[in-house]
């Protein structure tokens, strides 16, 4: 008797659905699915510079345990330092990816008989931290500060209400200033992940939040740099009252190695390099422009930042147009349900820096076939 058989039936439920995945190499193709918006993660000016950082500042190459064990070290709390002060914020706490920044603020900032209040389209990450938290959770519609309004009135306890500055399936934009007036009207903690709008928004790409000034309407702010930085691990704004509560109730901070010194290097470096990156971010707008206007028989999520989500209904349907455009040497990845609710398949179609007009031109020439 196969004593797995209980996955396999699990899978071909998958398959048969059309929402089975699977790992698989890059191609050579045209890269319109990473989040490498700035090409970061590519730079040779960066590589060299993370170099020349592990040669100067760290002798080892692994962290060596825990941050509150033996994982800890000067060059770590100075990167700590420097994210907060460039975020304008009061203190910062570094994570090893933003799933585990989220995990672990979602979880543990929240106690029974509070309530966390989040977005309907916000990520898993944080859904899974909520899970993991003793509160009671309400999700409102998305992007609609009436209905958060409505959610916020039957909310006990301490109240966090949680958005995305930038969605990840949509690429649309937070009504953060509304959404902000009505956290401080109901004396509710705001969180916001700036996932996606690091490197790409707000003033030298620091994010939405400080576009719109709103650095002090924040209880907290996650800031990724698996995206625009080109690296990996994230911090969590906030006070240092915040940040000592981090690091003694986050089992995802307390409970696994620290970032080595390799990703130390990596993210100083980027951010030592999007700040001024402002002919690139132009070029972004011109492509996404060029693209949107390109487009006119296919139904597009609004928004004008990297992410252009086109819907193409069906688990089916997305996956032959996605096949279209892989078949053309243009790597576009589809986004099946149940990443996304059943009828809101789409092709999550992702510009960068180091993309041109032409192979914009050849992305408009399949789709609109």
């Amino acid at each position: 008797m196969d004593r797995e058989q209980f996955l396999s039936k699990w899978l071909d439920e998958r398959k048969a659905a059309h929402s089975y995945r699977e790992l698989r190499l890059p191609a050579g193709k045209v890269d319109f699915c990473s989040n490498d918006y700035l090409g970061l993660a590519r730079n040779p000016d960066v590589r060299l510079q993370i170099h020349t950082l592990m040669e100067e500042r760290h002798p080892a190459h692994g962290s060596t345990g825990s941050r509150l064990l033996s994982g800890n070290y000067e060059w770590i709390e100075s990167i700590e330092q420097d994210l907060a002060s460039f975020h304008k914020a009061k203190a910062g706490l570094l994570f090893n990816s933003g799933y585990d920044a989220n995990l672990g603020l979602f979880s543990s900032v929240a106690r029974r008989n509070d309530t966390i209040i989040y977005d309907q389209l916000i990520h898993a990450s944080i859904r899974d931290g909520v899970r993991l938290s003793a509160a009671q959770s309400f999700s409102f519609a998305h992007n609609e500060v009436q209905d958060l309004e409505k959610k916020l009135q039957k909310a006990t306890g301490n109240i966090f209400v949680a958005v995305e500055s930038v969605y990840s399936m949509d690429g649309d934009v937070a009504p953060l200033k509304e959404i902000a007036e009505i956290c401080n009207k109901f004396e509710a903690h705001l969180i916001v992940d700036e996932a996606h709008a690091t490197g790409v928004v707000g003033p030298a790409g620091a994010g939405l939040v400080q576009e719109l000034k709103l650095e002090g309407d924040c209880f907290a702010r996650v800031h990724t740099f698996g995206k625009a930085v080109g690296c990996h691990g994230a911090v969590v704004l906030g006070s240092a009252l915040l940040r000592q509560y981090l690091i003694n109730f986050s089992r995802s901070f307390i409970y696994t190695t620290s970032l080595p010194p390799a990703s130390l290097a990596a993210i100083e470096a980027g951010y030592s390099h999007f700040p001024y990156m402002d002919e690139e971010r132009r070029h972004l707008q011109r492509l996404i422009m060029q693209f949107r206007a390109g487009i006119t028989n296919a139904t597009m999520m609004p928004g004008n930042l990297p992410i252009q989500a086109v819907l193409t209904p069906g688990n089916e349907y997305t996956r032959k147009i996605a096949g279209n455009l892989q078949a053309a040497g243009l790597d576009v990845r589809p986004i099946l349900h149940p990443t996304v609710p059943a009828g809101a398949e789409r092709l999550r179609i992702v510009f960068h820096s180091f993309n041109t007009e032409v192979e914009t031109t050849a992305l408009i020439k399949v789709l609109q076939l």
